[in-house]
C-alpha cells in the first residue's frame, strides 16, 4: 500500500512544480508585453499619482486567479498591484489590439488606491485613437 502512496507523492510533485514553472512563465510574460510596460510608464509620468502612493514606487506580482486579469487575442486587461510608503492599490490597465501581432493600443489606465480614491493615468483620445493622451 505505500508504493503507490509514494509514486502519488511524487506525482504531486512533479505536477506542483509544473504548476510553479507555468505560473512563473505567465507572470514573466505579462511583466514583458509592451500593455503592461507601457501603463507602468504613464504611471510613472503621473505626478499625482506617484505622490499619492508616495516613494519608493513597488510593483507586485498580478494575481493570476484574479478574474480581473484577462488576456485574448484582441483585448487585454490587468489589475496590477502597486504600493508606496503612504498608499497601495491597483493599476487598472485596459488595452486593444486591431489584429493578431499588432500592436497593443492603452484604452485607458486608473490607479485606484485602497482607500477607494481613482486617479486617472491615461485615457486614449477618441478623436484620433492616438496613444499619450491624457485626461
Amino acid at each position: 500500500m505505500s508504493m503507490p502512496l509514494q509514486k502519488l507523492v511524487l506525482f504531486g510533485s512533479v505536477v506542483a512544480g509544473g504548476s510553479c514553472t507555468l505560473i512563473y512563465y505567465l507572470i514573466q510574460t505579462f511583466s514583458r508585453a509592451s500593455y503592461y510596460q507601457s501603463a507602468l510608464e504613464q504611471l510613472h509620468s503621473r505626478p499625482e499619482a506617484l505622490e499619492a502612493l508616495g516613494p519608493p514606487l513597488s510593483v507586485h506580482y498580478l494575481h493570476l486567479t484574479d478574474r480581473y486579469n484577462f488576456v485574448d487575442i484582441a483585448d487585454a486587461q490587468l489589475k496590477i498591484p502597486v504600493s508606496g510608503s503612504k498608499s497601495e492599490g491597483h493599476l487598472y490597465v485596459s488595452s486593444s489590439r486591431d489584429a493578431p501581432f499588432k500592436r497593443w493600443h492603452l484604452q485607458e489606465v486608473f490607479l485606484q488606491l485602497k482607500d477607494g480614491q481613482q486617479i486617472p493615468v491615461f485615457k486614449r483620445s477618441a478623436e484620433n485613437g492616438d496613444e499619450g493622451k491624457e485626461d
